[in-house]
């Protein structure tokens, strides 16, 4: 999941400008953490502290109410009785990298993954995405294939990977959608050669640069084992002493 935070942190700046190249500086002055990283921790919390996932989510979303999230959400976050409202949006990806780390059964993977999902993205759409991200990061780190990963998402989800970053970028433009945010994220992955290769393929996809960046690290994490030790040490000056112990409890237990 620390990859998955680096990548939001990396990506957050190209979010409303973005770019269609990979040479760019890694930590620009303005990177920050977004939604992406609030939801990812709190994912993460819900999974060492067995409390639900809309209890960790609305209590670790409070705290942080200027992170970026999309209106629908914020009126769930902030409902006294929270219901699901069929979206297909990307935030039940970027958020579910945890569940690839945490549990080391396929099915498991499967069913914790609907779980943080349907308690706001109860669509087809909504579920599937974090399925496929959730199933992507179990892979990368138990198969260690990406053609054998590029096969098992494509089966079971039907998405199509046989493309390349190259392929996609002249035409993608921003979506928020899992449909047309998933199966991009996994090809940067798929395409790259090491985690920093990674994160700058999803960026240069001139997308939701900080959602793509987001769900793409934690499969390439999960994939070469490791973030490179510059790159945490910018996440925790960047992430908040909270939001740091509970990754760092994480990445501890899982890793």
């Amino acid at each position: 999941m620390l990859g998955a935070i680096a990548g939001d942190i990396i990506g957050s700046v190209y979010e409303r400008s973005p770019i269609k190249t990979k040479d760019f500086p890694l930590f620009d002055p303005d990177c920050r953490f977004t939604d992406d990283s609030v939801l990812t921790v709190a994912v993460a919390e819900s999974i060492l502290t067995d409390s639900s996932y809309a209890e960790s989510i609305q209590k670790m979303g409070r705290n942080y109410p200027d992170a970026g999230y999309g209106s629908s959400f914020v009126r769930w976050l902030h409902s006294d009785d929270p219901q699901p409202y069929k979206s297909w949006g990307n935030g039940s990806a970027m958020r579910v990298s945890p569940v690839g780390f945490a549990f080391d059964k396929e099915e498991e993977v499967l069913f914790q993954a609907r779980k943080s999902a349907e308690i706001s993205h109860d669509h087809r759409e909504g579920i599937r995405g974090a399925q496929a991200t959730a199933l992507a990061v179990f892979l990368a780190r138990t198969v260690y294939s990406r053609e054998e990963i590029r096969k098992r998402i494509m089966e079971r989800f039907e998405y199509d990977l046989n493309r390349t970053v190259d392929d996609i970028r002249p035409s993608y433009a921003f979506d928020i959608s899992c449909q047309g945010t998933v199966p991009e994220a996994i090809i940067a992955f798929l395409d790259s050669q090491s985690y920093e290769d990674a994160i700058r393929n999803a960026v240069s996809l001139g997308g939701d640069s900080d959602t793509l960046a987001c769900i793409t690290g934690g499969i390439a994490e999960a994939f070469y084992g490791t973030v490179p030790p510059d790159i945490v040490k910018k996440v925790k000056e960047i992430l908040t002493p909270d939001l740091w112990t509970i990754t760092d409890s994480f990445y501890r237990k899982y890793r």
